[in-house]
């Protein structure tokens, strides 16, 4: 009794009972729809793990949302509900995009500048949230949810001016390709190139047939860089102690307001270094009209609470997000159930997460129980 206990408190026990969870609701949910469960499910595996193409996607669609999750996870170690990564997040896209289309510059020099001024305009426009928090008290949910609203907005506007629209598309022009983090884009296309791939079929598909780039590994390294900071650093501790008690931390001689502008400038910089990624590392390269939001910073949310607000804990749970939202195309491709059930399984393992007290509390009951049968 004692050992299941332990087992049930651990997060990741919580994380994995709301998963089984997700699938279970989404095949009663396909079964009174009149579709064969299994058969979706085979579809949706298939979809992520059939080929080398279909992983090196789900790669590519995970890094932003690992991004995003560590950005919102960030700001709940410290007390902040950072329900602004989406519009952090558009504008990021939005600087890039106008940088990358006027800025002539090599590789070596562009890709840099863009990846510093996508996470300086996600920074600023968390820090803005920040700034409202700690000098005026005003709740970061309500600045958030306006200021995505206005990143949502003032993309659309910059699509449409004359000096970045593309004739006949939705969209701006493409960026510099100097200014891609694909993996050897030219390389692949040379005679060179496509004379080596040819001898490694499966390498060949992956770097051909998809804009494998170097996001994931960024996503990587920054959920590992962001724990360090969190667990291993002065700042780190000063900011989750601001989190986990901000009267205490004020009479230990800690500056709050500062503390809290911090912490949003940061988790705002990390959802600008997502649409960095976005924007960089995939086609189109550029924004387009949007008519609705593109949920890579609502998603980070989800990602970030499955993974209990854990830095490492968001790239699983980004990969299985990513794995997702790539592997229920052929859902409804295979099988023809509606995509929206990878939405309902997504919501149903946020909506399990979210009860994950009532597993500690069955824990906490299965080892007292323990401790008086001992007696």
């Amino acid at each position: 009794m004692r050992l299941t206990a332990k087992i049930l408190k651990k997060p990741i026990t919580s994380a994995l009972i709301a998963i089984v969870c997700g699938f279970l609701v989404a095949a009663v949910v396909l079964a009174a729809a009149g579709y064969n469960p299994w058969q979706a499910f085979g579809a949706l595996f298939s979809g992520m793990f059939a080929r080398p193409k279909y992983v090196s996607n789900v790669l590519i669609k995970a890094a932003p949302i690992i991004l995003t999750g560590l950005s919102v996870a960030f700001a709940y170690k410290t007390s902040l509900f950072n329900i602004g990564a989406e519009g952090q997040y558009i504008v990021s896209a939005i600087v890039v995009t106008l940088l990358g289309i006027r800025l002539n510059l090599p590789a070596p020099l562009l890709i840099p500048v863009l990846l510093a001024a996508g996470m300086l305009a996600g920074g600023i426009w968390g820090g803005l949230v920040g700034l409202l928090k700690a000098k005026y008290g005003i709740h970061e949910v309500i600045t958030s949810i306006m200021l995505n609203w206005i990143a949502f907005y003032l993309s659309n506007y910059i699509v449409n001016l004359p000096a970045f629209h593309q004739p006949d598309s939705t969209g701006t022009y493409p960026i510099r390709e100097s200014g891609y983090i694909m993996l050897l884009p030219n390389w692949k296309r040379s005679p060179q190139g496509m004379a080596a791939l040819s001898r490694i079929p499966w390498l060949r598909e992956v770097m051909m047939r998809t804009d494998v780039n170097f996001g994931i590994l960024i996503a990587v390294f920054m959920a590992v860089l962001v724990g360090f900071v969190l667990y291993r650093t002065a700042k780190g501790f000063e900011l989750r102690a601001v989190g986990f008690n901000r009267d205490a931390a004020q009479f230990a001689g800690i500056d709050v307001g500062r503390s809290l502008l911090g912490s949003m400038l940061i988790s705002g910089a990390l959802s600008g270094l997502a649409g960095c990624v976005a924007i960089m590392g995939a086609a189109p390269h550029n924004i387009s009209t949007l008519a609705a939001f593109e949920n890579n910073g609502f998603n980070g949310l989800s990602v970030a609470f499955i993974a209990g607000g854990s830095p490492v804990g968001c790239i699983f749970a980004g990969l299985l997000f990513g794995g997702f939202l790539y592997g229920g195309q052929t859902v409804q491709a295979d099988v023809g159930a509606p995509s929206e059930i990878i939405n309902i399984m997504m919501g149903t393992i946020v909506f399990f997460m979210a009860l994950s007290k009532l597993i500690s509390t069955l824990a906490d009951r299965l080892a007292k129980g323990s401790a008086l049968h001992a007696e």
